[in-house]
Formats: C-alpha cells, structure tokens, sequence
C-alpha cells in the first residue's frame, strides 16, 4: 500500500467484518511535535490473547477466503520505516484499537492519501456501520460522525448517492479549513 488512506481502509473493513456497529478513526497531524498519528478503534467481536498475538504475523488471518493478513503487519511495517510506533488493543467482545504513530518530516513516510475517497467508500459500503471521523492539524480540527448526519436524513439510506455527495463535499470543505 502505497497511501495510508489504504491502511486506514483495510483497518477498517477488517472492523466491519468482525461486527463493528461504531468505528472511529483519529488523524492527528502535529508538524511542532514532528508526528503524525492514527487511531482507529472499533465496538467489534475484538481478538483473545492467541490471536492478537498472531495478529501481526503476515502468515496469519482470520479470514478464509486466503492464508495470509497483511494489513496490520504492512501498517507495522510503514511506522517502523519512518522512526514510529505501532500498537494494537484488543479484548474479545469488547473491540481493538490500533495506534500508528510516523515521524511527520520522514521522507519515508507514505502520503495520507485519499482520506475523503477512504470514507465515502467506508460509509456507502457499510451502511449498517457508524463511523467518527476525526482530523487535526494543529490547534484546528474536523469531525464528521454520521451518527449526527443519520439524524438529519431521517428514513433516508446514508449510502444514497444524494447523502454520500454532501458527505463527500463536508470532508472535502471541513479538511480544506484544516489547512
């Protein structure tokens, strides 16, 4: 994965798939400090101790349609190359919480990407799930929670492409105050 918009995506289905009904995803860009920091966390089935701590191993998923996972492990991977930290929490029906942490200035350190493409494919292909969407920069920050949207839309589905267009346009304006 060349972006960590991908990691960030493959994180996050990896939460869906375990029956996440809350997903939140934190961003936090701190050029003073030199770091870059992302959190995502899940309400999902969660790991036991065995299998988190298979969990970086790239030989092994959970998964059965292929024999390998490399998801976390290409995330641990992308901290370790740019002077960073990786973790991963997790309690058997209670969710995981992974943690990434970059030197900011790195020059190995891989663009964020396509954060706003990442969570408009997020929401329109998990309709079931909630996520929190969390960016800061700085002292200025932007959060979008479609727990809120799913309040104003009343009966409306929040992948109907009417919804998904101003989801796509509130990341696009909120990330652009950011700057």
């Amino acid at each position: 994965m060349l972006e960590l918009s991908m990691h960030i995506l493959d994180i996050v289905e990896n939460s869906t798939r375990a029956g996440a009904k809350l997903v939140k995803i934190r961003i936090v860009e701190n050029k003073k400090k030199d770091r870059l920091f992302i959190y995502i966390s899940d309400d999902g089935k969660g790991m036991d101790e065995e299998t988190l701590k298979k969990a970086l191993d790239p030989f092994f998923t959970s998964k059965s349609v292929r024999n390998i996972g490399l998801g976390l492990p290409m995330l641990l991977q992308a901290t370790k190359s740019c002077d960073g930290h990786f973790s991963v929490e997790s309690k058997k029906g209670m969710g995981t919480r992974v943690t990434a942490d970059f030197k900011y200035s790195h020059i190995d350190r891989q663009p964020l990407g396509d954060i706003t493409g990442t969570m408009i494919t997020l929401i329109a292909g998990n309709p079931e799930v909630d996520f929190v969407y969390s960016h800061q920069k700085g002292n200025l920050k932007y959060t979008l929670d479609t727990r809120e949207i799913r309040k104003e839309i009343e009966d409306v589905s929040i992948n109907n492409s009417e919804v998904l267009r101003f989801i796509r346009t509130n990341i696009e304006e909120g990330l652009k105050k950011l700057e």
